[in-house]
């Protein structure tokens, strides 16, 4: 059985990518009167890959355009590889209630129709305009209570990652710490930026602050800073593994004591059904965590809104003392200047909507995702029945929330096996080695089950079995 087909869209993580037929720039609307004189026989000088930054050579720039490769060519194949919300929870006439809603609040607060028309239309402050409101929600929806002046609205939760890598960051010895298997888009920064990354590997059973503390040491005997520690705690994208409370406690404490942050960042929280952990910044009580945040799994990822809590205090020179937030902004200042004010307003208005309780917001979408998850372990478990697996020697954890889960698997699972998986078996999924930054997980598979229907993860799964199964050669 073979798979054929057209461009599409597949991301491994919160940032999607769009492929397909590159449409021709639009022509001026008059050509010049004669157009510069050109030497004969001179073409200019291609550019050289060797002579542009190093990044753009990194394998890691180059995993999703490869799962956008296999997803646009194997259309009818069921896709385990986009970490996206599930699309029938949208509905195009919502964000015209979003707006509409943000405006009446701006009105209510006192804002003149000349103010309301600004900032709608104009730019708006760099650090936004929404912080306010996004502090309101913290407090009510996961017991954080800091400042608005300490929040920076941003692009994406990516965006916030740079910026805290390019304050943070800065010199050769400087080095991040991330819990590895990792998300892409923290490692593809540190790339952009030239930031030297150590992962820090997680065990079967879960991280260890052992091992992190371990990784910190080990770096100071080099001569090198540790500066901060990278991590998902809840349902992490990939693993799925979730931090404990314990574990929680001890990384706030091995943090304080070695000096440097942790960097959180956790956008599964909300959109994942039962009782949750305290969230590392709720308990944080020496300013020793930087929150990431972002509203793509729980408003809408079209917005392209993230913030990020930075209260640590910074003194200059001259003794003055203000918060990391303050530099954060300065350096959006010179990427993107300020946050959509459009895209402001709708989050702003599905916030306000709820009372700023994103997580009652997602009440259904967190029952959907959590049914999608029991229903993928249910399927894997019903084709692949204990005795079975073993013989194989496949195994998988069982998340208990989030989009995310993974396999081991006795053979390679490479670019070559995702190939012969879409192809002859019409079921894509994620190599886990995409996510080791220090090289690891030849024989893992991330499977998401956010975006598929009932009908797909029951047909998806059935497909992958029949894959692992031909490709163990049992």
């Amino acid at each position: 059985m073979a798979f054929t087909a057209t461009a599409t869209v597949t991301d491994i993580g919160p940032e999607v990518i769009r492929t397909g037929p590159r449409r021709a720039d639009r022509p001026p609307d008059r050509l010049p009167d004669r157009l510069p004189d050109r030497a004969p026989g001179r073409a200019a000088r291609p550019l050289r890959k060797s002579e542009l930054h190093a990044s753009v050579s990194d394998p890691v720039l180059d995993t999703m355009t490869f799962l956008n490769e296999i997803t646009s060519r194997y259309p009818e194949a069921i896709s385990f590889a986009p970490g996206r919300p599930y699309d029938g929870f949208f509905d195009s006439e919502q964000i015209f209630g979003h707006l509409r809603r943000y405006l009446d609040h701006l009105a209510e607060q006192g804002s003149s129709p000349r103010q309301v028309r600004t900032a709608m239309y104009q730019y708006g402050p760099t650090a936004g305009q929404i912080r306010e409101i996004i502090a309101d929600s913290l407090r009510a929806d996961e017991n954080i209570d800091v400042p608005a002046e300490s929040i920076v609205v941003t692009v994406g939760a990516q965006e916030a990652m740079l910026l805290v890598l390019r304050a943070l960051i800065s010199g050769p010895d400087d080095v991040l710490l991330v819990s590895s298997p990792c998300y892409v888009g923290i490692t593809g920064a540190a790339r952009l930026l030239d930031v030297a990354v150590t992962p820090v590997d997680e065990r079967d059973d879960g991280f260890s602050c052992a091992d992190l503390e371990a990784a910190i040491r080990s770096e100071r005997a080099r001569g090198r800073r540790p500066r901060a520690f990278y991590v998902v705690p809840d349902h992490s994208n990939p693993s799925g593994a979730t931090l404990g409370p314990r574990a929680r406690s001890e990384l706030l404490e091995l943090a304080g004591r070695h000096g440097i942050l942790v960097l959180e960042d956790s956008p599964y929280r909300l959109v994942s059904p039962g009782p949750r952990h305290p969230a590392l910044k709720s308990m944080d009580q020496g300013h020793t965590v930087v929150h990431i945040g972002s509203f793509s799994k729980t408003v809408f990822p079209g917005a392209r809104v993230g913030f990020v809590v930075a209260d640590q205090p910074v003194v200059d020179d001259s003794g003055r003392t203000g918060l990391l937030a303050d530099e954060l902004a300065k350096i959006k200042s010179m990427v993107t200047v300020n946050t959509s004010s459009l895209s402001q307003a709708a989050v702003a208005g599905a916030l306000l909507a709820a009372d700023g309780r994103v997580s009652e917001l997602n009440t259904a979408a967190a029952a959907y995702y959590g049914d999608a998850m029991a229903a993928t372990l249910r399927e894997l478990d019903r084709h692949l029945p204990a005795k079975r697996r073993a013989a194989l020697e496949v195994h998988w954890n069982e998340p208990t929330g989030g989009f995310f889960l993974t396999l081991r698997v006795p053979f390679r699972a490479d670019n070559a096996a995702l190939i012969r998986s879409a192809q002859d078996f019409g079921v894509i999924w994620t190599p886990m080695s995409y996510f080791h930054p220090g090289g690891g997980g030849p024989h893992g598979i991330r499977l998401s089950t956010s975006y598929l229907t009932p009908a797909q993860i029951t047909e998806g799964t059935a497909r992958l079995a029949r894959f692992i199964e031909a490709q163990s050669g049992h």
